[in-house]
């Protein structure tokens, strides 16, 4: 069995989405014969969202090694918060001991916290073990360059991962991603990648969260309203969705303007969409509900709530909304907690995102793009839900085989076994 030492600033029970991966695969890498071990920040040194059921799901033999980080009220005053950031000197000083003090064969960097991958080459230089990167998002990106309305300190980050990124991509052993595109961008920027393995590995559905959510689901206060027909999103908002948003929101004005039955008890409820703190979010769909007069018939909830608080929202509501942003590369990992709750689904997304192709390997009948989406696709999807039709959705079996959390650790581990082609 070999040995893998994952690097993941987020763990729990820090509820933050880019350490789900590691969360919902480290109970399966000793299947595939790696022993895995982890590298976090210790949580007192954030400001996320703590969820202690978090911690549920995590097997208590996996080792967790914590390091400390600079204190953000400190590094603030210079405009570094990032967790990376002040996390990255503490954890040279730690994965140097751990390599000093035994062997591991691979060290995989799975986090959106870039900066932390820069070390990749330190250790691989130092100590001859090979890293693989997982890019679950885009490290540096265009995105936003010609957008008017951009992220806090852009000017800053996009500087700071335009230097950073070519650091890591350098000599990295292996990439994988949760998109095929940003691995296509990639390579297109860095010709010596067309040499380095890849592959494109999505999140997967981890059927424990759905026992501890039922386990636990009298602690969690009821957002839904029993008055209406509730059609639930989770997950961060942004002017980015307003495509995929504004498609609904014109049919649903319209049905309720022809007095179409149910279509003014439909409530659709957007809830977490803002990474700031607690009563600090600005609403982003609201604004748009405004401008398609369906305010009545939305509400944003802009503060995050725990995970688990978000699993039985999910199970509480009528149906779900999964609306995809406008980047073709976007992903939404968000989709296999849906998944999970056989409730009826509406998604629409870019028409290059992969989440198409699964939701529909699936079976989920209401999956479009919104530069293909018709009128009459949305108004079936509210019909149906005003009447309390078809309310539980049948999955395709091997389709949740396919994209569970086991086969896609494993997936993963194919992949490192692949680094080692003499065994």
């Amino acid at each position: 069995m070999k040995n893998l030492l994952i690097i993941s600033p987020y763990f729990p029970p820090v509820n933050a989405a880019d350490m789900q991966r590691v969360r919902t695969s480290i109970p399966y890498f000793a299947e595939g014969n790696w022993n895995a071990e982890i590298v976090v920040v210790d949580e007192c040194y954030t400001d996320m969202n703590m969820d202690n059921l978090l911690s549920l799901s995590v097997p208590d033999a996996i080792k967790v090694h914590k390091v400390k980080a600079f204190r953000k009220a400190w590094t603030s005053k210079f405009g570094l918060g990032s967790i990376a950031i002040r996390s990255l000197w503490f954890y040279q000083k730690k994965v140097d001991r751990l390599l000093e003090s035994k062997h591991y064969d691979l060290i995989y960097f799975s986090t959106t916290q870039f900066p932390v991958c820069i070390l990749g080459p330190h250790w691989k230089k130092k100590y001859r073990v090979p890293y693989v990167i997982d890019m679950q998002d885009p490290w540096h990106s265009d995105y936003y360059r010609d957008k008017a309305k951009r992220p806090p300190k852009y000017w800053f980050s996009y500087r700071l991962n335009k230097y950073l990124e070519p650091l890591a991509m350098e000599q990295v052993s292996g990439l994988i991603s949760v998109s095929e595109s940003y691995i296509k961008d990639l390579k297109a920027r860095y010709p010596v990648l067309e040499q380095v393995p890849s592959a494109t590995i999505t999140f997967g559905a981890f059927d424990p969260d759905m026992v501890i959510a039922e386990q636990y689901k009298g602690r969690f206060r009821k957002l839904l309203d029993d008055r209406y027909t509730n059609i639930v999103y989770t997950g961060r908002g942004g002017t980015d969705m307003h495509a995929a948003i504004s498609a609904v929101f014109k049919v649903l004005k319209r049905g309720i303007d022809e007095n179409k039955t149910g279509y003014d008890r439909l409530k659709f409820y957007f809830i977490g969409t803002s990474y700031a703190p607690a009563g600090q979010g600005k609403p982003s769909i609201m604004p748009l509900a405004r401008i398609y007069g369906v305010d009545k018939q939305v509400t944003e909830l802009t503060d995050r709530i725990n995970y688990y608080h978000s699993l039985n929202t999910l199970l509480q509501a009528d149906a779900l909304f999964i609306p995809g942003s406008d980047d073709p590369g976007y992903s939404a990992s968000k989709i296999y907690p849906y998944l999970l709750t056989q409730k009826k689904i509406l998604a629409i997304f870019n028409r290059e995102s992969p989440a198409i192709s699964i939701l529909k390997e699936h079976g989920v009948d209401h999956v479009y793009d919104y530069q293909r989406v018709q009128d009459a696709d949305i108004d079936a999807f509210l019909s149906d839900v005003s009447a309390g039709h078809h309310m539980v959705q049948q999955q395709n079996a091997a389709a949740v085989n396919k994209y569970s959390a086991r086969a896609l650790t494993l997936s993963q581990c194919r992949f490192f076994d692949r680094l080692f082609p003499c065994g």
